[in-house]
């Protein structure tokens, strides 16, 4: 349900895990590594995780989203380790019978993910500083930008 991983996410092996014959709607959502944060140009990411309480907890989110929802299936892997621009970071995949549901439930999944869920991101900026930015309002899923 809920993977942290060094390697590459396989999006397409996490549709196919995702699917289902009673599902009539699919949902997926793929957060990639950007060039740019809070108006500083970033070069990397760098990913760290309490693993095994980040599964824990991030199946939990599934599990409640599962509840919440009436989803049939949801799945979500979160990348680890050193990210270049343009690397999938998260993906998040949710089957459903309705579309509603299956579009709740991602953005849920995702949004508590961030918030819940002992992952931590460590940004490389083009000028040679890092930094580890947390954001309130994405802890919160509150809607914005960080353009």
């Amino acid at each position: 349900m809920f993977k942290i991983t060094e390697t590459t996410i396989d999006h397409a092996a996490l549709r196919e895990r995702t699917l289902d014959p009673t599902a009539g709607g699919f949902v997926s959502f793929e957060g990639w590594v950007r060039n740019h944060h809070e108006g500083k140009s970033v070069e990397s990411l760098e990913y760290s995780a309490y693993v095994s309480l980040a599964e824990k907890e991030g199946t939990r989110v599934i599990e409640e989203a599962m509840e919440k929802f009436s989803i049939v299936s949801a799945n979500c892997e979160h990348r680890i380790g050193h990210l270049a621009i343009g690397d999938m970071a998260v993906c998040v995949s949710v089957s459903a019978a309705h579309r509603d549901a299956a579009f709740e439930a991602a953005r849920y999944i995702i949004d508590q993910t961030k918030s819940r869920v002992p992952i931590w991101k460590k940004e490389h900026y083009v000028d040679g500083s890092t930094a580890w930015p947390y954001c309130a309002k994405c802890a919160e899923g509150i809607k914005h930008s960080h353009d």
